[in-house]
């Protein structure tokens, strides 16, 4: 085929309009039901949804909330952090990891990540912990991200997590769905926070979030918290709160997502896996750690120096869209330069921003579509 055949009908990198083929008449039944009963606030739905969250995760409570950065927020805010606390988080993740730590005034202190899964590096979160301390600050809380759909290597960050006193707030917003020495993410640490942005592997038709735990009270705090930190009722405000509820069309559109969401985790990794048999003598293709199981949030290739704009370039004439997560580490952006580090260079993290670049990847993705991607990625890479 052409490179102009090919990129008159360009791929979906994400093809959400393939799953609604799939569930969509389901999908508007839900929310026909909901728009019937008027309760657009807390409906049925929201409850039903919570339930089936936890038993999936295999937690004791989810708590659904606005979205996934919110869910982190709460958390924290939750836990009581304060100026003065620490609390790490890899630089090589999406902003909303560190964003929500300002918000109740902590620190972030940002950790180097691993060079196989792109993790959390726990000898570098050691060496944070030591730098925070130094600086006078008071380390509390550790956030691990699952990061591309893979869960962090808690064998090694739990026990330091123990040995410092901190806990554990498992960011896995790209991850849920993972399972790690057969547990699943949000049966891990102390509490965990996800997102159901459409883009995620469980997705909503707009922003949407969830928290898992197996603390009683924490379930109940934060239940307070997203209702504007109401007490008895709306009007009755114990605490300092927030709006960060799930609203109730989200919650009938999850549901019937959540009902498929085990067939799309293995539809996904099999394309992974058919990605790596077929690009691996090309190019770095993911490793997942024999104790982790991905949901392939990202199919994400690591390149040479030089290489990548010239085949991301390459690919968009062949129709084949692609995606750089991180063109910039957490430690270098504008608004956080100024925070801690476990070093002024965090090698692996700054590495990776120059060399990673994501394909199309979703549960949906044909035999005959991932050829042609695979053919562009050939194609590109011996030019």
């Amino acid at each position: 085929m052409t490179s102009s055949a090919t990129a008159a009908a360009p791929i979906a990198f994400i093809d959400l309009a393939a799953q609604r083929a799939r569930i969509g008449k389901r999908i508007d039944d839900a929310v026909q039901a909901v728009l019937s009963s008027c309760r657009f606030i807390n409906g049925p739905q929201v409850g039903e949804l919570e339930e089936k969250l936890a038993a999936f995760a295999g937690s004791k409570y989810a708590v659904t909330c606005s979205s996934g950065t919110d869910a982190l927020a709460l958390i924290l805010m939750a836990w009581g952090l304060k100026p003065g606390d620490a609390v790490f988080c890899p630089a090589f993740t999406f902003c909303a990891t560190a964003e929500v730590v300002p918000w109740v005034g902590a620190t972030p202190v940002f950790v180097d990540v691993k060079e196989d899964t792109f993790n959390m590096d726990p000898e570098s979160l050691e060496l944070a912990i030591a730098i925070a301390v130094e600086q006078g600050l008071t380390p509390k809380a550790v956030i691990p991200v699952d990061l591309f759909g893979q869960p962090a290597d808690y064998d090694a960050l739990l026990p330091i997590a123990e040995k410092h006193g901190l806990k554990v707030l498992c960011d896995t917003a790209q991850g849920f769905g993972g399972t790690w020495n057969n547990r699943r993410t949000g049966s891990i640490g102390d509490a965990t926070a996800t997102s159901f942005f459409p883009a995620k592997p469980l997705g909503a038709y707009g922003d949407g979030g969830a928290i898992f735990t197996d603390s009683e009270e924490l379930a109940t705090i934060l239940k307070s918290l997203r209702e504007h930190g109401q007490g008895v009722d709306k009007y009755q405000n114990v605490r300092i709160g927030m709006t960060a509820r799930l609203d109730t069309v989200q919650a009938a559109v999850l549901l019937e997502k959540l009902a498929i969401f085990e067939e799309e985790i293995a539809a996904r990794d099999a394309v992974a896996k058919r990605y790596n048999a077929l690009l691996k003598d090309v190019a770095t293709v993911p490793v997942v750690d024999p104790r982790a199981t991905s949901v392939w949030a990202q199919y994400t290739l690591r390149l040479p120096p030089g290489v990548r704009d010239g085949l991301a370039d390459a690919l968009k004439a062949d129709g084949v869209p692609t995606a750089v997560y991180y063109r910039l580490p957490m430690h270098l952006q504008p608004a956080y330069r100024h925070y801690p580090a476990a070093g002024a260079i965090l090698p692996v993290c700054e590495a990776l921003a120059e060399e990673v670049i994501s394909l199309p990847m979703h549960a949906y993705l044909d035999a005959a579509t991932q050829d042609r991607i695979v053919d562009a990625v050939r194609r590109g890479l011996s030019r």
